[in-house]
């Protein structure tokens, strides 16, 4: 096996760390991690594992409470991620100019940056999955008791999502196709199974004590954005990495079924197409296979760098990585000012763009409408965005409730409870449970930028038309 040659990863995960760290804080909190930190520790949430909102909790609790500090984690995660991928380039033979390329390349790809930028399931989950792969391609093409680790990483990997699952389930499919299919057989695969399951096994055992809720929030997530992802599906499996590296990936595909060395790995190429199906028919995100496509760019890294030999070619391949990078650059990060985003087409290309747009802006129109309300008057949002905005910047604001997934475990109001300020919700729809509604104001985060809180009202409503034990449930909701 070649060297593991450390300058080049050093130098660009130091790159990546240091580009992330300096435009994290530009933009605001993205609605997913306000509402991260509004959750109280637990073993599990009715919409996911626990392991991502901690994470945030404790970069709080060691660097502050700030946007910037909650996304450390992030930025270790993707220099993770950087490192592994080098190591998988490694396991395929891959010298000095493959790994400098799986790392530059990768460093400033559009996956790493965006993923980087924000504290998300999403980029926990492309650490778990990358490492997870690693060491499958470490007991295919080296040795069996590698399983143990995958099965180590699994379990762990349960406490923040359980689409690995999905993943080892598709690898089981690629191993019956393509082989070796006496791997199915191995001790060390079914001891990796059975680690995988004792150190998950809270995590599940909450999920089964509870009556499997992230069943409920998966069908959830079908029935609201199913036919949007399954249209986003397949294009951004070339957009995430970078349309200049395409073909790098598409390399290492095309070597895994070539190249006889490469035999014992092949189920990888063959359990992609399986899990496309798989999150097509389940309506998934689009990012959940990106584990496998960095698996494949480390694995195209190699026969392309056999390849680009030549001085011209060289050229060529060090432009195509300069221009992937500047373009996932100012897509990914926030380096357009977010007085002047809301004018480009950037919010349409990064739909993560506008969720972090006017927290504070709505913050202080719902303080202007709560001005005046009675003692016992609480506000009720319609997502979790709201609730963790007006959380984190709200000053003397009545209590803030929200059924937005696990937020509505914190419910309902309190029985007394004859006043809502109402933000986000529809003043007619409304008016069907309380005795009286009237708007009282509207939401502008003043930059122009198309969110889900831009131009939504805030409405008064008084008399709450049955107890509060009954009426909570009108107000829960999965998304």
């Amino acid at each position: 096996m070649r060297p593991l040659h450390r300058l080049h990863p050093t130098l660009a995960s130091l790159a990546l760390a240091a580009v992330l760290a300096l435009t994290n804080g530009r933009y605001d909190y993205h609605r997913d991690e306000l509402y991260f930190r509004m959750l109280d520790p637990a073993w599990g949430y009715v919409d996911q594992p626990p392991l991502t909102p901690l994470l945030g909790h404790a970069a709080v609790a060691l660097f502050g409470d700030t946007v910037w500090a909650l996304r450390i984690p992030s930025v270790l995660c993707m220099v993770g991620v950087l490192w592994l991928a080098v190591l998988v380039t490694r396991e395929f033979d891959g010298g000095k100019g493959a790994q400098a390329l799986c790392a530059w390349g990768l460093a400033f790809a559009g996956v790493a940056l965006a993923f980087g930028h924000t504290l998300s399931t999403a980029t926990v989950d492309l650490l778990v999955w990358t490492a997870v792969l690693l060491f499958v391609v470490r007991a295919l093409m080296r040795d069996e008791r590698w399983w143990l680790a995958v099965g180590a990483v699994t379990g762990i990997g349960l406490y923040n999502k359980h689409l690995i699952v999905l993943l080892l389930l598709s690898l089981a499919v690629g191993l019956l196709v393509a082989g070796p299919r006496r791997t199915l057989a191995s001790k060390w695969l079914w001891a990796g199974v059975a680690i995988a399951l004792v150190v998950g096994s809270p995590n599940l055992v909450y999920q089964a004590v509870n009556g499997w809720p992230q069943l409920e929030m998966a069908s959830a997530i079908n029935e609201e954005d199913g036919a949007e992802n399954r249209v986003l599906l397949v294009p951004f499996q070339f957009l995430l990495v970078g349309l200049f590296l395409v073909p790098v990936w598409f390399a290492g595909i095309w070597a895994l079924f070539k190249r006889p060395e490469w035999r014992p790995a092949r189920a990888l190429a063959v359990a992609y197409p399986v899990l496309l199906a798989v999150v097509l028919a389940t309506g998934g995100q689009f990012y959940y296979p990106m584990g496998l496509v960095i698996v494949f760019y480390a694995a195209g890294c190699v026969p392309v760098a056999e390849w680009a030999r030549s001085q011209n070619r060289r050229s060529l391949l060090v432009t195509g990585v300069a221009l992937n990078g500047a373009i996932s650059a100012v897509v990914a990060l926030p380096l357009i000012p977010v007085a002047a985003v809301g004018d480009t087409p950037i919010p349409d290309m990064n739909n993560s763009v506008p969720d972090q747009v006017g927290w504070q802006a709505y913050t202080d129109q719902v303080e202007a409408a709560a001005e005046g309300l009675p003692e016992d008057a609480v506000i009720i949002t319609s997502n979790y965005g709201e609730a963790g905005a007006l959380e984190r910047y709200g000053e003397d604001l009545p209590p803030v409730y929200s059924g937005h997934n696990a937020l509505a475990e914190y419910g309902p109001p309190p029985a007394g409870a004859e006043t809502v300020l109402a933000v986000g919700m529809d003043a007619a729809e409304l008016g069907a449970h309380f005795d009286d509604c009237a708007v009282a104001g509207e939401l502008d985060n003043g930059v122009g930028v198309d969110n889900e809180e831009q131009g939504r009202s805030v409405v008064v409503c008084r008399g709450p038309a049955l107890p509060w034990t009954e009426l909570w449930e009108e107000f829960r909701h999965f998304s």
